[in-house]
């Protein structure tokens, strides 16, 4: 039996994940001439997620935290990790 057969794990939330979503619809709106089909999103996301540092919580005070820390340095380091992200797929798609 594994640890998904015994808890819950529903409650488990990265943070940096919602932070980085948030901010690709932001920069993908105003960037011009990049691809924004299914493949290079989902790159786009892949490639921000793995340069920034995650932020897991798992109760309602983790979630006040996570909030008071999205105005902090790791907003950052997000926006620079997107802002990379766009500019790396958009010079190699994933496609032709």
């Amino acid at each position: 039996m594994g640890l998904k057969d015994s808890y819950d794990f529903d409650s488990l939330v990265n943070d940096a994940e919602r932070l980085v979503l948030a901010e690709m619809e932001v920069q993908i709106a105003a960037a011009r001439d990049i691809c924004t089909c299914q493949d290079c999103v989902l790159d786009m996301a892949a490639y921000a997620l793995n340069n920034v540092k995650p932020s897991y919580r798992v109760s309602l005070m983790g979630s006040v935290y996570a909030g008071a820390a999205a105005k902090s340095e790791h907003t950052q380091e997000i926006r620079k990790a997107v802002a990379a992200a766009i500019k790396k797929i958009k010079a190699n798609p994933s496609h032709d």
